[in-house]
């Protein structure tokens, strides 16, 4: 449409050539103005066209070509250029709404994509931020009262513009800091700055109780009524109307984000009039007596602690390369966190380190741990009645040696008396016809508390299903289903095998096989009782070694630039680094920070380094991970923690370019951000 207005125009392509040509470097030579004039000998030649070309191979700005279109005075290609800058500027990530508490600072943020040249400005109310020009706004919760707390930003390109959704900050008072979760805010990422409170209430009131916490990630919630989920309850605030005596009970609330999670304090909420006075008789009192002693109540179960490891082993040196482990196990652990397991989850394990990760995993088997649960998905064998996971770095004829004996695990968790001991194995059990040797793992003990659930039967294979992208393995593919249900165990996983048992291409090939001993009713659902401070401090602090995540800060570099280091996490073992260029001089054109040096010891392809968007990083979980992610970013996937013999330190890179020259320059920064996640057990 610019070509038909400027070709033939009096105020046309030359103009326009003339008027850019007022920067130095889009002046066009004689020479290339002749060129853009032969055109029009050519049958469908513009010399508009070439002109244009000319100017975004020195990347040109659409907001500096408009501005030269405005000082032509043409109207009519001006309309045309700015409709066309409207619909490409999308704002891709609006600024969240949030509850801070006072005297901190809050973080809000906007990012668009659309034509090089956008600009931002942030607005408090109908009034505008000085300086808040930059996709991030940072704002001082100690603000003069009566300040309005809704905020906008709007993103221009040239006279075209757009706005961002509303997003309100609420600042509350830290009352009490205390999450009641037994970890400090700091590590845990999460703060409850308004815990529920009790209430006594009569049928036909309405209940509300509320739950304010602060982190980043944005916090989510999940309310729970005797320590049951309430459906629909995932809001800070619990609203019942009309209240019967069946909404009674203890009632807290679960706060989470993508990485880490806090309870808040449990409450009783009371309905109805209190408890009764009745008078019993001694003829009474008596039948109770004898009642009690001739058939004792069940008792209800309760844990002190579940605890699970859960292993996918994919890319293995000698043998086939599997798909489905990485979302097997990140499905298993995303269902377990939700039962209030306690879950360390890796990925691509050599013998060694799987060896180490079993014994960190029975360090958090203290006694009076509820549950321990081991998930493998990998490949696998069974000889004379014994279960080897085998490790990526098992040679081509492997043996008992170069695997790790399912058996001797459940030997050693037997040896730390943890109440129920879960084996939920996700590989081939066909016989190893390299291996002849009958293991010598000991005696095991009659405890009544074991459960093994094998993916299938003895002497058959495993299989993965593919859909689409994705490929999960047949067996997590009908366990997700039924995890979450409140029944016994052998129960859950007898209906697992029953739902397999439907599927026509694997019928008569994999068929689940349930091995137990248990004797009581005791399922993954079963409610934590707090345990005393000494008997879970040790076993906490494990725990969080492996799930924390560096501390996202800003690079300031000599030139200027300032570079935010973020990071995620997919499992304890694999983590993201991004970067992302948070303020620049105005004379810097354009500038981004890469990472180098990353350490030869971790799986590192450079394949999956400094990309720009976080689908070109070939993880299938990056939907999961990148929601809490900023855009503009570039991002790296750093694999195989567990393999760090020292702190993890890279290099930033920067490389910038000052406007109107053509190179770039260089600075660099090294970073030492500690051992994050799985590297803090040093498994090396």
């Amino acid at each position: 449409r610019l070509c038909e207005l400027l070709d033939n125009a009096g105020r046309g392509w030359r103009k326009l050539a003339e008027l850019a040509g007022a920067e130095k470097r889009f002046k066009c030579s004689a020479e290339e103005l002749e060129m853009c004039s032969l055109k029009v000998l050519e049958p469908r030649g513009s010399p508009t066209q070439c002109l244009l070309q000319l100017l975004a191979e020195r990347d040109c700005t659409l907001r500096y070509l408009l501005g030269c279109l405005e000082r032509m005075g043409h109207e009519q290609a001006c309309r045309v250029l700015s409709s066309a800058v409207q619909d490409v500027i999308r704002i891709v990530v609006q600024p969240e709404s949030q509850v801070v508490a006072e005297r901190t600072q809050v973080s809000l943020t906007c990012c668009a994509t659309g034509p090089p040249g956008l600009t931002y400005q942030w607005f408090c109310g109908k009034q505008e931020v000085p300086g808040a020009t930059s996709p991030e706004l940072v704002i001082d919760t100690a603000t003069p009262a009566g300040q309005p707390e809704w905020y906008i930003c709007r993103v221009n390109c040239g006279a075209t513009f757009t706005f961002s959704r509303w997003a309100h900050v609420q600042v509350e008072k830290s009352s009490s800091p205390s999450s009641g979760s037994g970890y400090c805010p700091s590590m845990a990422g999460l703060q409850i700055l308004r815990q529920p409170r009790p209430c006594c209430l009569a049928e036909g009131d309405t209940l509300a109780l509320e739950c304010a916490a602060i982190g980043n990630p944005p916090p989510q919630y999940q309310w729970f009524r005797n320590r049951r989920p309430v459906e629909g309850a995932q809001a800070p605030q619990l609203q019942v109307k009309l209240v019967t005596t069946a909404e009674r009970g203890s009632y807290s609330c679960r706060v989470f984000n993508l990485f880490h999670e806090v309870w808040s304090q449990e409450v009783d909420v009371e309905i109805g009039e209190g408890p009764r006075q009745t008078t019993v008789t001694p003829y009474l009192l008596c039948s109770q007596v004898s009642h009690s002693i001739t058939t004792p109540l069940s008792p209800v179960l309760a844990a002190t602690d579940k605890v699970a490891l859960l292993i996918g082993n994919m890319h293995y040196l000698h043998h086939k390369q599997l798909q489905a482990p990485i979302v097997d196990v990140h499905a298993l652990s995303a269902l377990l966190r939700q039962l209030d397991f306690k879950v360390v989850s890796l990925l691509d394990l050599r013998k060694a380190e799987m060896q180490m990760a079993v014994d960190e995993f029975l360090l958090l088997l203290d006694k009076g741990v509820y549950a321990g649960l081991l998930y493998y998905a990998g490949h696998g064998y069974e000889n004379f009645g014994n279960s080897f996971m085998v490790p990526i770095d098992a040679p081509s004829a492997y043996t008992s040696e170069h695997c790790l004996c399912v058996q001797w695990v459940l030997r050693e968790m037997q040896q730390r008396r943890t109440g129920l001991n879960i084996f939920l194995l996700d590989m081939c059990r066909k016989r190893n016809l390299n291996d002849d040797i009958i293991p010598q793992v000991g005696a095991l003990e009659v405890t009544a508390n074991i459960v093994f659930g094998y993916a299938t039967c003895a002497d058959a294979e495993a299989y993965e299903l593919s859909q689409g992208e994705l490929s999960n393995g047949i067996f997590v593919s009908f366990l997700k289903r039924w995890l979450l249900e409140d029944e016994k165990i052998t129960v859950l996983l007898d209906k697992v095998a029953e739902d397999m048992g439907t599927l026509e291409i694997t019928r008569g090939r994999q068929a689940l096989e349930l091995r137990s001993n248990l004797s009581e009713r005791r399922a993954l659902t079963d409610p934590i009782r707090p345990p005393r401070q000494d008997e879970s401090s040790a076993r906490n602090l494990q725990w969080a070694k492996a799930h924390v995540l560096p501390e996202s800060r800003h690079l300031c570099f000599d030139c200027g630039v300032t570079v935010q280091l973020g990071f995620a996490a997919e499992f304890s073992n694999i983590m993201i680094i991004y970067t992302r260029v948070v303020a620049a001089p105005k004379d810097i054109t354009k500038c981004e920070a890469r990472l180098t040096d990353i350490p030869e010891e971790l799986d590192v392809d450079l394949k999956c380094t400094n990309k720009e968007s976080p689908e070109d990083l070939g993880s299938p979980l990056v939907p999961v991970w990148s929601l809490s992610c900023p855009s503009c970013c570039l991002y790296s996937r750093i694999c195989g923690l567990q393999k760090l013999r020292q702190e993890l330190a890279f290099t930033v890179c920067l490389q910038y370019r000052y406007q109107g020259m053509d190179d770039f320059v260089e600075e660099r920064q090294r970073v030492n951000v500690g051992r994050p996640l799985i590297a803090k057990l040093n498994l090396q």
